[in-house]
């Protein structure tokens, strides 16, 4: 099985072209002020043209407002909008009216009862991203380096197209794989030398275990 695979968190000539060498379908930038990996709209459009035509440019927003995602759709031309706020069913409707883009919707997991929240998106988000829940007292929604137990995907429907997001690298893909073999992965820390700092030699070894493990699934 084929796996989409976004790298998120791209702020680099460099970052991106390794992701897009790599084979990525999704190129994530963050317009979270409070992130290490937030990138000015305009500079994020100047990045995504050389995604054109090979992988999808994702706008990861967290509760912005109108206003806000007005100009990033204006300056960066997004195939995809992901929130990864508090944002509700309500306002996912509302934002793919106002932009006629696919929404992703980013869901935080720690324990299996987390993965019910899906219920009042489906049919109204086109994509969730499952995301570990960030540790007691940080500011960042994603992007944290930890993991959740990748078991608890087992009980959703098959129809679920989702992204596992969360603590993933190199040395722990093949596992992930495994036990979860979602539909699409992404990555942003595990692929940073520091916070915020993607390592391009980071990202080559991390296609390079996707595409072991998938081999290694074939055998």
């Amino acid at each position: 099985m084929a796996h989409d695979i976004k790298i998120c968190g791209l702020k680099t000539d460099e970052a991106l072209a390794a992701a897009l060498a790599g084979g990525a379908s999704h190129v994530g930038f963050i317009f979270f002020a409070k992130s290490p990996r937030y990138v000015d709209p305009a500079e994020a459009g100047r990045l995504r043209e050389a995604a054109r035509g090979k992988a999808k440019a994702v706008a990861v927003t967290v509760d912005a407002s109108d206003a806000f995602l007005d100009e990033i759709v204006a300056k960066m031309s997004p195939e995809m909008l992901q929130l990864h706020g508090s944002e509700t069913p309500e306002r996912v409707v509302e934002v793919k009216a106002r932009y006629g883009l696919p929404v992703m919707k980013a869901l935080s997991v720690s324990e299996a009862a987390d993965i019910e929240r899906i219920k009042p998106f489906i049919g109204i988000a086109d994509r969730f991203l499952f995301d570990a829940k960030p540790p007691k007292g940080s500011e960042l929604p994603g992007g944290n380096g930890i993991a959740f137990d990748w078991r608890i995907l087992a009980g959703l429907d098959a129809g679920v197209d989702y992204m596992l997001s969360g603590g993933l690298n190199a040395a722990n893909i093949g596992d992930a794989l495994q036990l979860a073999n979602p539909p699409g992965i992404d990555i942003s820390s595990g692929v940073e030398s520091v916070p915020g700092v993607k390592e391009p030699a980071l990202i080559e070894q991390f296609f390079r275990a996707v595409r072991a493990a998938r081999d290694n699934r074939a055998a």
